[in-house]
C-alpha cells in the first residue's frame, strides 16, 4: 500500500522529516509545502537527507511555498500547483500529514 506523506514543518524546528524518511516504503511518495521547503535549502543536511534517499520522481513540493520563500529546486524534485497536489493525492493509496 503506497503513501503519499505530507510534511509542512521546517527541518530545521523538529525531527519530523527525518522520521519520515526512516518510515519511507519504496512506493511512497514525499510532498514538502509550508515552511518544510526549508530543507531544499543547498548546502543543508536535510537536502542531503532528501538526496541520500533515493526519492527520484516522488519527491514533491509546492510551487507557491518555494516561491515565497524563493528557494529553487533541482530537476530531481516535481514542483507542482495546488490542483496537482489533489491529483497526486489520488495516486496513492493513503496520505499522511505530518501534523
Amino acid at each position: 500500500m503506497s503513501t503519499l506523506h505530507v510534511i509542512s514543518h521546517s527541518p530545521f524546528g523538529d525531527n519530523r522529516l527525518s522520521s519520515c524518511l526512516r518510515l519511507l516504503g519504496s512506493a511512497d511518495g514525499l510532498l514538502l509545502c509550508g515552511d518544510a521547503v526549508y530543507a531544499l535549502q543547498p548546502g543543508s543536511a536535510p537536502l542531503a537527507s532528501l538526496q541520500a534517499s533515493n526519492l527520484q520522481g516522488r519527491l514533491y513540493v509546492l510551487e507557491e511555498d518555494l516561491q515565497a520563500r524563493a528557494i529553487g529546486t533541482d530537476v530531481n524534485i516535481r514542483a507542482i500547483d495546488y490542483p496537482a497536489f489533489v491529483a497526486l493525492s489520488l495516486d496513492y493509496d493513503k496520505v499522511n500529514s505530518w501534523l
